[in-house]
């Protein structure tokens, strides 16, 4: 069977990355369960729309 290129191929750093959106994700939910809704939907925001297409985009230096 050929290698599919085409897939995404997570590094640690990307694991690393999404793990940190997971805990970001789960600190803004419990700050807007709070009824703190000003810093809440700013951290969500960052979160969904950078950190998480960031994490599953970067590629890292190639080695040589």
């Amino acid at each position: 069977m050929a290698k599919n290129d085409d897939r995404l191929q997570l590094g640690k750093v990307n694991f690393l990355l999404l793990i940190l959106a997971a805990v970001l994700l789960i600190v803004g939910y419990v700050i807007m369960s709070l009824n703190d809704i000003t810093i809440s939907p700013i951290l969500l925001l960052l979160v969904y729309a950078f950190l998480i297409p960031f994490a599953l985009l970067y590629k890292g230096k190639p080695k040589e």
